[in-house]
This record gives C-alpha cells, structure tokens and sequence, in this order.
C-alpha cells in the first residue's frame, strides 16, 4: 500500500497519543495529508516537531462550540477518524455526574459533532469517502467498573449505524472498531498488574491484548477502497474476546 493515500486528507482527533498518534503516522507514511486534532497542546507541538509535514489543530471537543469554530476552519476531508474519548473507571454505585457529563461529551457529543461539519462538507462537495469510529468490546460484553464508557460505546456503535444510513446515500461509508484493551502507554501502565489483567486475558482466546499497530491497520483498511462495501459494522479487535 505504498503511498495508498496519496492525494486524501484526513482528520484523526485524539491524534497525538495511542491508537489517534499510530493512525496519523500510518495515514502519513501511505502519503495522506493528515490533521492531528487534540486538546492536549504539549504533546501536539511534539508531534509536529517530529513529523514538520503533519497538521494539528488544538481544541478540547468537550467544547461544542470551540470544536464547531476550530474543524470548520480546517477546510475539506476525504476520511475522519473519531479516535478522541475519556474513560473514567467508576462502577455504577460510584459514578459521579462529572464522570458521566464528560464521557458523554467527549466520546458522543465530540464524535456527533466533528462528524456533522466534516460530513456536511464532503456532500457539499460531492466527496466520496470513510469515516472510523473508535469504539469498544465493552459496548458489547459487560466489564466493571466501566458504567459511562460503556453507556458511551454504546452510544458510538448505535450512532455508528445511523450515521452509515444517512451518509452511505452520499458515498460515505461509516464503520466502528472495537478494540479490546490496547497495549498503548496508557494501557500498559493500568493493565501491568497481574490481578488485574488475568481475569481479561482469560477470556482472550489468543491470550495477549492488542497492540496499537493492530488496531491501526483495522482503522486504515476501513478508510481504504479495499473496504469498499463494508458500512455500518462494528468489528472487534479483541483476540476473540467476545467469543467467550
């Protein structure tokens, strides 16, 4: 896939870190034009330090008009990636009202609204193209201590199907990803402990968890023409997780 992108240009939010980072350099290395979109100002600035060709754009999603004013300003798309979300591990007799508005801005609201303005624009300019959500296993099999994300990716996959009715009509295809846990810097630090990962990953048929470059290839084909008739899935990296 040498330069597979050559020509598109796509926007990655949560594209400094983890899974958003790995997605944005894998876009670029196959030529795409890419924007990295993140709250996080100090991780950005490093990001285009390292990569000088690669765009970024600041803004805290959470911030419905802020995001509206900043994406607008970025011009036309050919692909999005949803990549930006918040958990906060509160089990459901603990959770907070802060916990839960912030999820639900951050991994709904943010993904209605980056989609909205970039798909408005693709019609309007007759673009053909692919939208990712990222999502989770754990909109679909339950996991404690996870109450609002998993109300949140639940949100995501059910958005996700809408979102391929209305926008498949315009050539857009609209797909989720749902990874198992990911073994990001993040994901290495909190899953270290052995008590706490080996309930997780005995329900792993491959008995390890994803690696980012895994989960980045299943972000990149559903972008590719390669994906051509694949719309409104929701396709699990897990190892088979959900098989158990």
């Amino acid at each position: 896939m040498d330069k597979y992108f050559e020509g598109k240009r796509f926007l990655v939010t949560g594209g400094c870190q983890g899974m958003g980072k790995g997605t944005v350099l894998e876009l670029w290395r196959l030529g795409a034009d890419v924007v990295a979109l993140s709250h996080q100002a100090e991780n950005l600035a490093k990001l285009k330090s390292e990569y000088p060709s690669i765009e970024t754009a600041c803004v805290d999603l959470s911030d419905w008009h802020a995001t509206r004013e900043v994406v607008d300003s970025l011009g036309l798309f050919h692909g999005l990636v949803n990549c930006a979300g918040v958990v906060f591990p509160e089990s459901l007799l603990e959770c907070t009202l802060e916990a839960i508005d912030q999820t639900m801005n951050v991994n709904v609201k943010g993904i209605i609204n980056v989609t909205q303005i970039l798909a408005n624009k693709m019609i309007k300019n007759n673009i053909k193209g692919s939208i990712v959500n990222i999502s989770s296993q754990t909109s679909k099999a339950a996991i404690k201590d996870h109450v609002a994300y998993a109300a949140s990716k639940g949100a995501v996959d059910s958005m996700t199907q809408v979102m391929a009715l209305e926008l498949g009509p315009h050539g857009i295809r609209v797909n989720a990803v749902n990874p198992t846990v990911v073994m990001t810097e993040l994901g290495r630090r909190v899953w270290s402990e052995p008590s706490k990962s080996q309930y997780m990953l005995s329900k792993i048929p491959l008995g390890r968890f994803a690696e980012v470059q895994e989960v980045v290839n299943a972000i990149v084909f559903l972008l590719s023409n390669k994906a051509s008739m694949i719309n409104a899935v929701h396709l699990p990296v897990d190892g088979g997780f959900l098989a158990t």
